[in-house]
């Protein structure tokens, strides 16, 4: 099995990348929504959390304050490195195991959109960066998430350059209104399946 990170910045199309991914076949973990899951449901991570940042970010049925708890890090980077470093191993030990139970697939993807950012590209095996021009990526985050300009490039501001995600990476998909992403999976699909058999 060869497994595949997929990494994009903000409005890059990177998740929709991934769909086209899961419709070829492909088994596609979400680190983010996975992350999110382990917060709640991780024991260990749970008491790393409370210890870390106190019992107030948890309710007192178990749930996470998503809204304290994103206040207090990322306002404060060192908050922000402490909490990654809870966060990052546990989602890495639980990718490990979701891939043991799909060892029979030629390749897995790892979505995720700080790969590079978290060092996570040593957990796979191939990078690929979805890359859209600037102006796109500004507009579709605009009508997805209903942000304005300004908040957006704020975001992207904070993000890796995007020259920085394809220089580093081993593929690079273009998603623009004039390409075909779809057909740009499907050729990284089979070019990924043949490089399984082969090894």
């Amino acid at each position: 099995m060869i497994k595949v990170g997929v990494t994009g910045g903000i409005g890059s199309g990177k998740s929709t990348a991934c769909r086209f991914f899961a419709a070829c076949g492909a088994p596609v973990y979400d680190s983010d929504s996975r992350a999110k899951r382990l917060m709640e449901e991780d024991a260990a991570l749970c008491r790393a959390l409370r210890l870390r940042f106190g019992e107030e970010v948890y309710s007192a049925d178990g749930c996470l304050d998503r809204a304290r708890l994103a206040a207090r890090v990322f306002s404060d980077p060192e908050e922000l490195a402490a909490l990654n470093a809870l966060v990052h191993p546990a989602v890495m030990r639980d990718f490990g195991r979701w891939c043991d139970e799909r060892a029979a697939a030629d390749y897995v993807v790892l979505e995720s959109a700080i790969l590079f950012d978290a060092g996570l590209e040593g957990y796979v095996d191939r990078t690929v960066a979805v890359t859209a021009p600037l102006e796109e990526r500004v507009a579709r985050t605009c009508r997805r998430d209903g942000a304005t300009e300004e908040e957006v490039r704020r975001r992207i501001a904070v993000q890796l350059p995007e020259g920085e995600l394809c220089r580093r990476a081993d593929h690079t998909l273009i998603n623009t209104e004039s390409d075909s992403l779809r057909e740009q999976v499907a050729r990284l699909d089979k070019l990924f399946r043949d490089e399984n058999r082969k090894s």
